[in-house]
């Protein structure tokens, strides 16, 4: 009976196999619009039909422009394409298949040939480009094994990736520049004990080489920011893990990452981005919070900032908003990945971005922290696995766009009306007396406050009129 049942599930893998195999169109597909050479090389546009998006303001109808993003805007003596800074993620929008736990891919581009060739990542690339300059952005992020195939040595990989790069680089031009690269160290099976931290010393070893040419090639493509997410620093038991040793191994590796960016001169910031869980059970770096007291435990706090991610953030038990303004009143905000997850399901779902409450108060945290510059707002969001059209990568992204442009409007409005600050500022103006000053100072203690606390008896707790403040936040949205 063992036997049979083995073999039926053998005769379904292959069904499903051979199902996929037929479902994914040939690279060039008639339908497409492109057109092939002999060699296999596309010819023509990727996404032909598209036009450039531009900015149409709030009453258009058309899908493919924008409603609340209008790029050379000024706003508080600041255009808008440069409070926002723009990227697209290379991952999600050109190497996401739609695929999940429970099903095969849905999502078969007619440029896509099904190989994991050179020749392919260099047309997924040139698509990239002209996706970007559709968008009317000039900026993206990638991992270093999005872009290019991973070979059978660190040398033919990192050839690959040369090979790849100097494309990137020749499409880039003088205007495009990625705000971000980094070095994906949790998807080959090595990493599954994490890089850094993990218990093998010759994947320490590799995940260094691997990050020094992640940073090699972002210097050399005029990258930004160099990021640093430890999906697989972690751990999914303490029985068999020592933490510390862990902790400290992951800040010797940051400590040569420093060395060697000033080494090579990468001008770049240096940051980490936060996340609770997923894939490991727990990451070490939680959250906003805890990744700073790392860093300042260590003596890497003038070394690096923080790339928040909205989706980790509320992974973690907080809003978007607290984790910026974490970062931001700690000096560390660097970089937001501007995405959202679902209340309703426990995983990162990297969602782009719709609910203009929550990008109107990010916006008040960028615009208190004088902008995000040499940082940017990035998509590391993902069309739906339903979402199965070309046009919907446009789609996605221009939504994202217009939100964020709307809560930088709405959040300029609030602040220039100051009813909002204002009635932040009447709670604590109790503090604003000699007294107050003194607690401030650091220089009132047990002993004086105690004679005062005799002297004025039971304290007037005033409202903290929370409703008036969602009443007053809400008429600007």
């Amino acid at each position: 009976m063992a036997g049979k049942i083995l073999l039926i599930f053998l005769c379904m893998n292959v069904i499903s196999f051979s199902v996929n195999a037929s479902l994914r169109p040939h690279a060039c597909a008639v339908e497409s619009g492109g057109k092939c050479s002999e060699s296999g090389e596309w010819k023509g546009e990727f996404f032909p039909g598209i036009p450039k998006i531009k900015y149409e303001g709030p009453d258009s109808q058309n899908p493919l422009a924008y409603r609340w993003y209008n790029a050379e805007e000024v706003i508080f003596g600041r255009k808008m394409k440069d409070w926002l800074r723009f990227s697209v993620a290379f991952w999600h929008t050109f190497r996401g298949t739609g695929v999940d736990p429970f099903g095969a891919p849905t999502k078969y581009w007619p440029w896509e040939d099904g190989t994991n060739s050179i020749a392919m990542a260099k047309r997924r690339m040139r698509a990239n480009f002209e996706f970007i300059n559709k968008l009317g952005i000039d900026r993206w992020c990638f991992h270093d094994r999005d872009i290019a195939p991973e070979g059978k040595t660190i040398q033919e990989t990192n050839s690959n990736l040369d090979e790849v790069v100097k494309l990137a680089k020749e499409l880039q031009g003088d205007n495009i520049r990625p705000l971000w690269g980094t070095a994906q160290l949790f998807m080959h099976p090595r990493y599954m004990h994490g890089g850094c931290t993990s218990s093998e010393l010759g994947v320490y070893v590799y995940a260094a080489a691997q990050v020094k040419k992640a940073m090699e090639v972002t210097h050399y493509l005029g990258g930004e920011n160099y990021v640093f997410w430890g999906g697989r620093e972690g751990y999914q038991t303490l029985l068999n893990t020592d933490m510390e040793y862990e902790l400290d191994h992951m800040a010797r590796f940051l400590e040569a990452a420093v060395a060697y960016k000033k080494k090579i001169g990468f001008k770049g910031t240096l940051l980490i981005e936060p996340k609770p869980q997923e894939p490991t059970k727990h990451q070490y770096d939680w959250d906003a919070a805890t990744t700073t007291n790392f860093l300042r435990r260590h003596g890497l706090i003038g070394e690096f900032k923080l790339n928040i991610e909205c989706n980790h953030a509320t992974l973690s038990g907080h809003s978007c908003h607290h984790d910026v303004e974490t970062a931001r009143i700690n000096g560390l905000l660097g970089n937001i990945d501007a995405n959202s997850g679902d209340a309703q399901t426990g995983w990162d779902t990297d969602q782009f971005l719709t609910d203009i409450g929550e990008a109107t108060m990010i916006m008040i945290s960028v615009i208190k922290n004088g902008g995000l510059e040499p940082g940017g707002l990035n998509f590391d969001a993902k069309l739906r696995r339903e979402s199965t059209d070309v046009e919907d990568m446009f789609i996605a992204h221009i939504v994202g766009m217009d939100t964020l442009a709307r809560g930088l409007r709405n959040a300029a409005k609030l602040i220039k009306d100051g009813s909002l600050s204002e009635l932040t500022h009447r709670r604590y103006e109790s503090f604003e007396n000699e007294l107050g000053a003194l607690i401030e100072a650091g220089r009132a203690s047990f002993e004086m406050l105690e004679k005062k606390a005799i002297e004025w008896g039971e304290p007037k707790v005033a409202s903290a009129k929370q409703e008036l403040a969602e009443m007053i936040f809400q008429s600007f949205l």
